[in-house]
């Protein structure tokens, strides 16, 4: 793979942050050679054949150039610029200069000792193969150089501690930005990288490979290079998604979380795809079996089929293809000789009577015929032209009834493919469903299913071939021809013709479950940000019939205040309501929420008529359906029996559904996302795709929304970017021996949260002012005698020593003062605090003021008078870095985002079934959202359907806040009846608008 393209100049902000320089930088050029060194990982399981580091002899021409670069600069920490070859540098201070000239030394000195032990077993020609491969890469390199487009973006969010020099030429970089300082030295965050750097173990897949990952990707997700390479280099640095898309947004070009996750899967599809080309390699060369043509074909895949394809005829135990067996009997200079000098071609010369395969001319041709075939399958070029062909052209993917179906099948899985047992489809129409419909019914043995390729295709591709890619070198006789033609005949139908198909189906397919993935996400971000309803105490229902209706009373604060089982539906319904008021009157509970599960309607029929008869008086209650799928399982795992020790599994749902509506995100992260059950087809796709897409989504919203992380569950803390469940567990433990956390930067003290895992999880964790204000008022006075070394303020109010502590800290050195920050309650990260204070002292405001109106007064007025663009550029950071800056401060300090979006929908009453008509108008809740359509309860005990071609855009509220572009499960909407089959229960809506 060649290096990312550079470009000419580069345009960025003079002030960065070392905080988030450090996740970035500190790659000298002797640590690029420590990456080239192990670009060959797989094949340390060949020691002989292993490829060796650069030889001696070109190392010494690199690392003085870096050295010289490294003492300009510090010569000119006065005020002079520095030019480097791209025109571009950093402000740096002194003390980070010389951090990393020492730095470099050392490791430079380590690189010595290192290649002088290497060079020892290292034989000419090693170092003459290694030299040709990196002049290789160097030419790729400034080849692309040239073709690089320089794009001006700013600069990251922070800034450098300590003061920084002032650029003095400025004529270059207009808009008081300063140059990017050279990327070999540093890995610079901002805008188009000039080279894509990587850590060594992340890039021995793609160094090697014929083509850019950079690029691909590119392609593939039509993203701009430039926005691959920094997401390509943000994820090598373990940044979350919910961190680099609230706080690295200027670096991601405004990436949404959903799009930030197709360009990740792609990009670990395409290092599994280079990963395997390279196994597969090293296992033909132990074989003895390698070939340059062969190597060049592995190299150039880009895909699992296209390797399937090149490889399969050197799988182990294979018998081998017909064109192997061709040239084992020696007939592969007659097929060579036929393209390049067919004149000179003798195949009578060929015949050996004796031998099978050689004693007839018949036998010879056919030979000849397959080893050409087999020439023209694994070419590049006659492959890119085919698919290309076929880009132009009809096809159509075929489903039928399998002629012999299983006798195991049963007739009601047929007749659910009753729609696919006559089914052709154009495949660039056909949708994402059909084809996970299409796979299950052949999975079942129920369909059978080809793809059709027109014959139109064949014969334009074998005319092509004749006339250009496989045009004879010169006359050639007519029988010779013959076997040209049949070649072309032969490899099309047996060895193209499938590649081709198979390449469609898993293109379909894999399209077909990364979209129902997606669609399972968008559902389970929906749900888990369901406004909650906090103050009320509810009562959790758990339906059922024979073993009774479960209760479950909750308190505002989730506390369980009483349990109990009524039997609703089994003659003694008037008893037990007697029962039921005197509950819901003794903890003064209006709402009781329903699970919807086995008696759900029957249940809320029940409650339904209670309330209609205003039988609950002087209480006004009113009801809710909620989901319960995954309660059932949550209520028996080892996490229920940890929270509610000693309660019957059976009333632990009845509290899990009660818990549903009072804060949705905290009750639902206890449950295997995969459980919730709002997808579609998701037992049939990939299920590490599902599971790793859908933790992300749950990581997603649980840090967008924030923990209080003095109160929350060690359940909803490990889901917090950055955390997992052992540094959650050591961060309750902490608290539980230490007391609250007075502020973030006490979470550097959790054992196994190191700066990384800080970095990515201090903005999505809050410190509660009024929690800590309490505490803290006792304990300041304290704290201020027992500091050691020199205590210095910053802006932001937190007191650090300037005192260096060791790589063993002292247990009794205090490196941070008890003093609460009024930013932590916020969602500004640690690293824009600097900037926020000078924010505050622009406006005049004070931290006193955080989430108050005069603070809101005061910003909207600051930001009429400058503009954002202006004020970001005085602060030297993004506009990006301070809307986030400018979002913490307005809001208020109970703020939860979750209330912009839909409430439980409480009911009094019900409708049933028989009572529908068409055209009626009706309001419902949207249940599950799907390819093809919407499901909605509208109350009836029966979900109605809206199909997917009703729901336009014209009908999507654009004034209301979305979690999604399309709706989404708890959205509230009006439709109208169009159709209702009563005997299939199924009813067809058409949307109005969303409420």
């Amino acid at each position: 793979m060649s290096s990312l393209p550079r470009r000419a100049k580069v345009k960025v902000q003079s002030v960065v942050s070392k905080d988030e320089f450090s996740s970035f930088s500190e790659l000298s050029s002797a640590s690029e050679d420590d990456k080239e060194d192990s670009a060959w990982e797989p094949q340390k399981k060949v020691p002989r054949s292993r490829k060796l580091p650069v030889s001696k002899e070109s190392k010494p021409k690199r690392v003085p150039r870096v050295k010289k670069n490294t003492l300009q600069m510090s010569d000119g920490l006065a005020g002079v610029a520095v030019k480097e070859e791209l025109n571009s540098s950093v402000a740096i201070a002194d003390a980070d200069l010389e951090d990393r000239k020492n730095k470099l030394d050392t490791m430079q000195t380590l690189k010595t000792a290192k290649t002088k032990r290497k060079n020892s077993a290292r034989s000419p020609s090693a170092r003459r193969t290694k030299k040709l491969k990196v002049d290789e890469e160097t030419s790729k390199a400034s080849s692309l150089e040239s073709r690089s487009n320089s794009t001006e973006t700013p600069s990251t969010s922070a800034m450098w501690e300590g003061e920084c020099k002032k650029e003095e030429n400025e004529d270059d970089f207009p808009c008081s930005q300063s140059p990017l300082k050279k990327v070999k030295t540093e890995m610079c965050p901002q805008g188009q990288p000039v080279r894509f750097l990587a850590n060594a173990d992340n890039i021995k897949e793609e160094v090697e490979m014929n083509w850019d990952i950079v690029q691909v990707l590119s392609e593939r997700a039509s993203i701009e290079l430039w926005v691959c390479a920094n997401i390509i280099r943000l994820f090598n640095d373990d940044n979350t998604i919910p961190f680099i898309i609230r706080y690295r947004k200027e670096l991601i070009n405004n990436l949404d979380a959903d799009s930030l996750r197709e360009v990740r899967q792609t990009l670990e599809e395409l290092r599994a795809v280079a990963k395997k080309a390279h196994s597969t390699i090293q296992k033909i060369k132990k074989e003895g079996k390698m070939s340059e043509c062969l190597l060049k074909a592995l190299l150039n895949c880009k895909t699992f089929e296209e390797l399937e394809h090149v490889s399969a005829p050197y799988k182990t135990g294979s018998k081998g293809t017909k064109a192997q067996r061709a040239k084992q009997l020696g007939l592969e200079g007659a097929a060579r000789t036929l393209l390049e000098n067919p004149g000179e071609l003798n195949l009578l010369s060929y015949i050996r009577p004796n031998v099978k395969g050689l004693s007839t001319l018949q036998d010879i041709e056919t030979g000849v015929q397959h080893i050409l075939a087999d020439m023209v399958a694994k070419d590049k070029d006659t492959l890119d032209f085919i698919r290309k062909l076929c880009q132009n052209r009809y096809i159509c993917i075929q489903s039928s009834l399998a002629k012999v179906s299983s006798k195991k099948v049963n007739e009601k899985d047929v007749d659910k493919f009753q729609l696919y047992q006559n089914f052709s489809c154009n495949i660039r129409n056909i949708q994402h469903h059909q084809i996970l419909a299409i796979n299950r019914g052949e999975n079942l043995k129920i369909l059978t299913v080809k793809v059709n390729i027109s014959d139109g295709v064949k014969n334009e591709f074998c005319r092509w071939c004749i006339q250009n890619r496989w045009r004879p070198r010169g006359f050639a006789r007519p029988e010779l021809m013959k076997i040209l033609y049949d070649s072309l005949d032969d490899s099309f139908k047996r060895l193209i013709y499938p590649l081709l198909c198979r390449e469609f189906r898993a293109k379909l397919t894999s399209d077909a479950e990364k979209e129902s993935v997606m669609m399972f996400g968008r559902n389970l971000r929906q749900l888990l940000l369901t406004s909650p309803v906090p103050g009320r105490t509810l009562m959790g229902v758990d339906p059922g019939y024979k073993h009774g209706c479960k209760l479950a009373i909750i308190s505002p604060t989730s506390q369980i205040l009483h349990t109990d089982v009524v039997y609703l539906h089994c003659g003694q319904g008037f008893r037990e309501a007697e029962k039921i008021k005197r509950l819901l009157l003794n903890f003064n509970c209006s709402t009781v929420v329903i699970g919807n599960g086995t008696a759900c309607r029957e249940t809320e029929a029940y409650f339904a008529d209670l309330i209609m008869k205003n039988y609950f008086a002087p209480l006004d209650v009113v009801y809710c359906i909620v989901s319960e799928a995954g309660a059932s399982i949550y209520s028996v795992s080892p996490e229920a029996n940890k929270e509610m020790p000693g309660l019957d599994p059976n009333l632990r749902s009845a509290v899990s559904i009660a818990r549903r509506v009072q804060d949705p995100l905290a009750e639902l992260v206890k449950i295997e996302p995969k459980h919730i059950g709002v997808g579609m087809y998701q037992h049939d796709v990939s299920q590490t795709l599902l599971k790793a897409t859908l933790d992300s989504v749950v990581e997603e919203c649980v840090s967008f929304v924030g923990v209080d992380i003095n109160i929350c569950s060690e359940v909803l803390l490990r889901h917090i970017a950055g955390l997992n469940a052992n540094r959650a567990k050591s961060i309750i433990e902490w608290r539980e021996k230490n007391g609250p956390f007075i502020n973030r930067e006490q979470l550097k003290k959790v054992k196994g949260l190191g700066p990384k895992s800080f970095q990515q999880c201090a903005g999505f964790i809050r410190v509660n002012q009024d929690y800590i204000r309490t505490f803290c008022s006792s304990q300041q006075t304290e704290s201020a005698g027992e500091i050691q070394g020199v205590a210095v303020t910053s802006s932001a109010g937190v007191e650090v020593t300037t005192e260096k502590q060791g790589k063993k800290r002292s247990r009794t050195a205090v490196s941070v003062v008890l003093k609460p920050n009024p930013l932590d309650q916020t969602c500004i990260h640690p690293e824009s605090y600097d900037i926020a204070m000078r924010f505050l002292s622009f406006i005049g405001g004070t931290l006193c003021e955080i989430g108050k109106p005069e603070m809101q007064q005061k910003i909207n007025s600051f930001l009429e008078k400058e503009g954002i663009e202006k004020i970001a550029e005085r602060l030297q950071t993004t506009v990006h870095t301070l809307q986030v800056i400018i979002d913490g401060l307005s809001q208020p300090e109970s703020f939860d985002f979750r209330t912009d979006f839909d409430k439980p929908d409480f009911k009094r009453s019900i409708v049933c079934l028989e009572d529908l008509q068409v055209g009626t108008v009706l309001t419902g809740k949207v249940e599950n959202a799907t390819l093809f359509g919407i499901f909605v309860d509208i109350g009836v005990g029966r979900s109605g359907l809206i199909p997917i071609r009703n729901v336009t855009e014209a009908k999507l509220s654009k004034t209301k806040k979305r979690r999604s572009l399309g709706l989404g499960p708890g959205e509230r909407v009006e439709v109208r009846v169009l159709n209702i089959d009563i005997p299939r229960s199924r009813i067809t809506l058409d949307l109005i608008r969303v409420l």
